[in-house]
């Protein structure tokens, strides 16, 4: 097999039900084909017949263990032997498609199919595939070629119902299940997969009913209690889901994903030692279980052992240097827990600023200024702020780039031509906008939104645990760079809506976002629910849906992206000169020549109630603002007052919405662990 694939945490672990890897993809028809007539000439013929089946059965062997590599490896031995054994190479697809390599599945599948092309089965796991691999429209014609020539095939149906959740329609999907129960309405995985899917779209009556009538028609199936584990957790019933993940690992000891899921139940219930000694078992079992290692370092911070958890971390990393949660988490844990002068903290940093370098040499600067910041929060007094400077200048920021090279040296860590650089650019700026207005825009710039970032306990991922809590503080982070928004250092993990409602309200937010998190092994995807601080009432709700490397990072900008784009622009008037206003924002927010803005009087504006926006009436409406001159930092412009009377004053605000149907469209995100989880009920 060469360099075998890690296998996933718990979701590709174990994925395959032994009843429908005995049916569903190859059924006794397809292997009659190839059987006893042998006239179909699918078996290659006799030379190497004898060993290609004893190879063959050696691999099903394996398959109804659930050992993927094991069964690949004997099953690429029978198609040695015989290369047109049908159900070798659509069992070997099976295979890849178990161990996530989801491009060689493909590749097999379509082999599989080129030699039983009527065999709407081998249809069925190439169409599951494509889906795995995000080809939906690919996926889209082939389930309807299937269901074309077979309506009622079952298989079809769960495909097109996996097809529906990954372009994020999860009502119709389940309204595909519930037409498919009316003709098998003792389907062991319809009872599932309406259990799961009505979960996930928050009707909890509907899944434990689904799931309770599969626990009585199925009571010694360990992955029936697996399910009803998952759903009684989803649920936030975490005593019925220990006591079900319990029983599955009664059933079937050493049972990967129930351990996992038991860890994460054990972790929510505060009990962090057993949760370390269940991720202890994960880890021995699979050191490359990067969950594992994930929750474990969690529970010895929830413990206080915070020395022990850096330590867990760093082995964690050693082990896959790009997790981004465990590096998260443990550069979080630093900055709680260390001084500014920890060694640790230069070293951490150090590899953001090779990846801020390597970003820079592909040209690709946002990310770049991404992983520099990353770097500086960890070790603000590096010396590789000097390229975070040099980049600030090559985007168009020299006020920016001044400020940073004066940050330089005021530690004292200042060359020649550092202190060049500092005299030539204050020179260039001499003529600025600013220094015409004679204002200090690092001292006067505001930010006029305050908010408050929070996540709920009890919403878990089940691939990492508290995975909102990474994300929101991931969240708040890209925040802080945002000139307009301030986010407030409170609490990131809440145990319900009302203690952050009230937290928020009392710290005097304009807002506050829960942040619930869904993953798989390769996606993420992130839901952002806004609430208006002062009453509570919904205000937005924002999504993202990222895969492939560095997707927490991606996700947690996109919904920082989001928030901000959907804010109102809120400025002040600094000064005026006649006809003529400066106002404290410039082309760093979004400030063009020709814009014009609202000023409305000074402490007037109140945020709406509902929703996102402010309120004002039009006689606090005092002029508006046609921007002339927009400076890095500032802009200037023509003043016009509303009525007879010029009621313009220095400190009024200076306001622009957005009409509601010019707003950006919010992604639409599937939900990569429903995905994930229906993906493996076969």
């Amino acid at each position: 097999m060469g360099n075998r694939p890690r296998r996933a945490h718990f979701f590709a672990t174990g994925s395959v039900f032994l009843l429908f890897c005995a049916l569903s993809f190859f059924p006794p028809q397809l292997e009659a084909q190839n059987g006893a007539g042998g006239n179909t000439g699918l078996t290659g013929g006799a030379a190497g017949a004898a060993e290609a089946a004893v190879y063959y059965e050696r691999g099903r062997h394996f398959m109804a263990l659930e050992d993927w590599y094991t069964a690949a490896e004997a099953l690429i031995e029978c198609l040695r032997f015989n290369p047109a054994h049908a159900e070798g190479t659509a069992a070997l697809a099976e295979c890849y498609y178990e161990l996530g390599e989801f491009d060689e599945a493909l590749v097999w599948a379509r082999k599989a199919r080129a030699l039983a092309r009527t065999n709407m089965a081998v249809a069925n796991l190439e169409a599951y595939t494509l889906i795995a691999l995000g080809q939906l429209d690919a996926a889209a014609v082939l389930i309807g070629e299937i269901l074309g020539r077979e309506p009622y095939n079952r298989e079809a149906t769960f495909a097109a119902g996996q097809l529906d959740i990954a372009r994020g329609r999860s009502t119709e999907a389940l309204s595909r299940y519930r037409e498919a129960e009316r003709r098998y309405p003792d389907d062991r995985r319809l009872l599932l997969s309406l259990a799961l899917v009505s979960g996930s779209l928050g009707d909890t009556a509907t899944a434990l009913s689904s799931i309770d009538r599969a626990l009585a028609q199925h009571p010694d199936d360990y992955r029936v209690f697996y399910y009803a584990a998952y759903v009684n957790a989803q649920a936030d019933r975490i005593p019925q889901a220990v006591r079900y993940a319990e029983q599955t690992l009664s059933l079937r000891p050493g049972y990967g994903p129930a351990r996992s899921l038991l860890a994460n139940l054990r972790y929510r219930s505060g009990q962090y030692e057993e949760a370390a000694r269940l991720a202890d078992e994960a880890i021995a079992a699979n050191r490359d279980d990067m969950s594992a290692w994930y929750l474990k370092g969690l529970a010895y911070m929830r413990m206080n052992r915070s020395a022990d958890a850096l330590t867990i971390f760093s082995n964690a990393i050693a082990v896959n240097a790009n997790d981004e949660f465990i590096r998260t988490v443990l550069e979080d844990s630093l900055i709680a827990v260390t001084s500014l002068e920890d060694p640790r903290r230069s070293r951490w940093a150090s590899w953001h600023f090779e990846r801020a370098r390597d970003f820079r040499s592909r040209n690709m600067s946002e990310q770049a200024v991404f992983e520099y910041r990353r770097g500086l929060r960890l070790n603000p007094y590096a010396r590789d702020r000097r390229e975070y400077a040099e980049l600030l200048r090559l985007q168009g920021y020299p006020a920016r780039y001044l400020e940073e090279l004066r940050f330089l040296q005021d530690q004292g860590i200042a060359d020649r031509s550092l202190n060049d650089a500092v005299e030539t650019y204050s020179s260039l700026l001499s003529a600025a906008l600013f220094r015409r207005w004679q204002v200090n825009p690092m001292e006067l710039t505001e930010r006029h939104w305050k908010i408050a970032v929070f996540s709920i306990q009890g919403q878990s991922s089940f691939y990492h645990v508290d995975a909102g809590a990474v994300a929101s503080a991931y969240i708040r982070e890209l925040l802080i760079h945002d000139r307009n928004i301030s986010p407030l250092n409170l609490e990131l993990r809440q145990s319900s809506f009302s203690p952050a409602f009230r937290q928020a309200r009392e710290a005097g937010a304009d807002y506050f976002m829960i942040i619930s998190t869904m993953e798989n092994e390769r996606d993420i995807s992130l839901k952002a629910e806004l609430f208006v601080a002062r009453t509570g009432a919904p205000a937005g709700t924002f999504y993202t849906y990222r895969t492939g490397p560095d997707r927490l990072r991606n996700a947690s900008r996109g919904i920082a992206d989001q928030l901000a784009a959907s804010l109102p622009f809120r400025a002040k008037l600094l000064m005026r000169h006649q006809a003529q206003g400066l106002i404290d924002k410039g082309r760093a927010d979004g400030v063009t020549n020709g814009a014009v803005y609202d000023v409305v009087k000074k402490g007037r504006p109140q945020i709406a109630s509902e929703g996102i926006g402010l309120i004002y009436t039009a006689d606090d409406l005092v002029g508006r603002i046609t921007i002339e001159s927009a400076d890095e930092e500032v802009a200037a412009g023509s003043l016009a007052r509303n009525g007879f009377f010029d009621r313009i004053e220095p400190g009024d605000e200076i306001i622009f919405q957005a009409e509601k149907g010019s707003q950006a469209r919010p992604e639409i995100a599937a939900n990569p662990e429903l995905r994930a989880l229906l993906r493996t009920l076969r």
